[in-house]
């Protein structure tokens, strides 16, 4: 029951407005623990390699220090009390269904790796998998996409393969198998 004499026992009128959005805690606490999770599995891998500057633990130790150090930024953001309503989304129709045939091509795009990488090598089906993707988003310009899809997978093999000596699937048009 509320007492009209007792301000604080008062349930809130009609001009009290709608409740202060939940602060996302757990988000920021999850954050963390995935970044302690990439830290743990990181511990596991040599940090440095007799051939090479970096070992393979590096990137996996690297990513788990920002997972960390961003989910502690989180929870001191939401400590301060900063508020976190959601923005309205660039194009975005909230009425509109998710298109399955996006979420497939994805999804698809996701297995070409693992279905040609060893046939055609790694940075051809990254590009293959880089202009699904693109396509998935609405892209039209499949010369372009396969172009910078190419291009990332090209760079990236070489920063695994020769810089980092990871054994990664050839790339033919380079003689390397």
């Amino acid at each position: 029951m509320t007492d009209p004499a007792d301000p604080d026992r008062r349930s809130p009128g009609p001009d009290a407005g709608p409740p202060p959005p939940a602060q996302p805690w757990g988000l920021g606490i999850g954050v963390v623990a995935l970044g302690v999770v990439w830290l743990h599995g990181a511990r596991a891998l040599p940090q440095a390699a007799a051939y090479a500057v970096l070992g393979p633990g590096f990137f996996p130790a690297a990513i788990g220090v920002g997972l960390v150090v961003l989910g502690l930024l989180l929870l001191l953001a939401v400590a301060r009390g900063e508020s976190f309503a959601p923005q309205e989304a660039e194009d975005a129709d909230p009425a509109r269904p998710p298109s399955r045939a996006a979420i497939w091509m994805t999804a698809g795009a996701g297995l070409v790796p693992a279905i040609l990488a060893r046939r055609l090598g790694f940075p051809v089906a990254a590009a293959l998998t880089f202009a699904l993707t693109a396509r998935a988003l609405g892209s039209r310009r499949l010369g372009r996409d396969l172009g910078l899809g190419l291009a990332l997978g090209i760079a990236c093999w070489l920063l695994f393969a020769r810089l980092l000596g990871l054994t990664l699937p050839g790339f033919p048009p380079l003689g390397a198998g």
